[in-house]
């Protein structure tokens, strides 16, 4: 699919006072993109005590409903369809559309895509359309994108987010073979270059060694935000529908995410209540590198 119109392409800075927007997409499909991605909209709710807003656009193969135990959800992203197609599509209604997360009050997810086969008919226009009352709705967007750049959601979400996540493992095939494939190929194509992406480092349970976060990076020609350690009582959460639970009541979840969402909130000047982390050598790290006297 092409997408011959111009979008935005935004920087940090070039958000005219809209939410801020992060896009998490990975190197390559299932390997925790989106279990990272929700994992760090759910650390920005807490940390930052804004609202926030997460939306599944991943067109083909969306699974997050399944996670948090929503097998059928009411409203989905393709049945806002009319509304995205008409441009009438207001804050309001995509609050309605949106799902709030047990026991994160400012939490709301819009799950995704249910049709994989009206994927195609997904226009840029009807994604622009939604970014911008996402931006006016809430007080910072996680977007959460199919690997695969052959459909407007993903084109448009990377151009028009103010930061972008790439997420890779530690396997070679994923991040070199993949990862030049699509950032380092395709990327540019639409104005955004490899240098433009933080990168996230998942590691399985059932997997150890591999390459270093700075060997992928310097491959890949992207910054290090962090690393997401999965583990046994994550997928079993996963398979039960209880992500939100695991990240909210597991020693492991509890942490998860945490760091590579507070550099998100310093980055983008939301400080929120999360007033007591600022006395945190690693947070004091992460001001100095925003600063750019050094790095964290």
């Amino acid at each position: 699919m092409s997408v011959k119109r111009k979008e935005r392409v935004r920087t940090v800075s070039g958000n005219n006072g809209a939410a801020p927007v992060v896009a998490f997409i990975g190197t390559t499909p299932n390997i925790g993109t989106t279990s990272a991605a929700f994992a760090t909209a759910y650390r920005l709710a807490e940390l930052g005590g804004i609202e926030v807003g997460y939306l599944c656009l991943n067109l083909k193969s969306a699974k997050l409903h399944r996670f948090l135990g929503e097998d059928e959800p009411d409203v989905t992203l393709d049945r806002l369809q009319p509304e995205l197609r008409s441009a009438s599509l207001t804050p309001d209604m995509l609050r309605s559309a949106d799902c709030t997360v047990r026991g994160r009050a400012n939490l709301h997810v819009l799950f995704g895509n249910l049709n994989r086969e009206g994927a195609e008919f997904v226009g840029a226009e009807e994604i622009d359309h939604l970014l911008d009352v996402a931006e006016k709705t809430y007080g910072f967007v996680v977007l959460d994108v199919g690997a695969y750049w052959d459909n407007a959601a993903t084109i448009c979400s990377i151009r028009r987010a103010d930061s972008r996540v790439l997420v890779t493992t530690p396997a070679l095939s994923h991040f070199q073979e993949d990862g030049r494939r699509w950032v380092g190929s395709v990327s540019p194509l639409f104005q955004v270059q490899p240098n433009q992406y933080d990168c996230i480092i998942v590691h399985y349970p059932w997997r150890k060694g591999g390459y270093r976060m700075n060997d992928i990076c310097k491959e890949l020609g992207t910054a290090p935000m962090g690393e997401f350690k999965m583990n046994d009582s994550m997928f079993a959460s996963l398979d039960k529908g209880g992500y939100d639970e695991w990240l909210r009541e597991d020693p492991a979840g509890r942490t998860a995410m945490r760091k590579p969402a507070a550099r998100l909130l310093v980055r983008h000047g939301v400080q929120g209540s999360f007033s007591s982390m600022v006395r945190q050598p690693w947070y004091r790290r992460l001001n100095v590198h925003r600063n750019g006297v050094g790095s964290s």
